[in-house]
């Protein structure tokens, strides 16, 4: 694994964290825009692995569709995942009204645990 690769998926990990102790503390909202950079940082240490980087979330998204879910290197669930997470965190950030289902939360952090998951065992078994 590449080291900037690494120190992504370590800064995927303490998003994560993060997002446990905001449902923990009864912050919902926090919660899914930590929960959404869990993913965003997990799809770009899998990217850097490939040597391809990008300052836009939407080119994130996109770059890792295309690496990474059309071709089936990782369930493609994981890129849907991933654009889901966005919106909440969108809504979490400028809606003035938005109240999030923790137990929604809950389950969303379940599946960023999963992704992390699955891009470090694809990572660690890269050359």
């Amino acid at each position: 694994m590449k080291e900037e690769s690494r120190k992504l998926l370590d800064k995927a990990n303490r998003a994560f964290q993060a997002a446990e102790t905001l449902l923990r503390a009864g912050d919902s909202e926090s919660a899914a825009g930590r929960c959404y950079y869990a993913m965003l940082h997990a799809a770009q240490a899998l990217l850097r692995d490939l040597d391809v980087r990008f300052r836009r979330h939407g080119a994130v998204h996109a770059a890792y569709g295309e690496h990474f879910a059309k071709t089936a290197l990782l369930d493609p669930k994981y890129h849907r995942w991933l654009l889901d997470a966005f919106d909440e965190r969108l809504r979490s950030d400028y809606d003035i009204d938005v109240t999030f289902n923790p137990e929604a939360i809950r389950r969303r952090i379940e599946q960023a645990r999963e992704f992390l998951d699955a891009a470090r065992k694809y990572l660690e078994a890269s050359p």
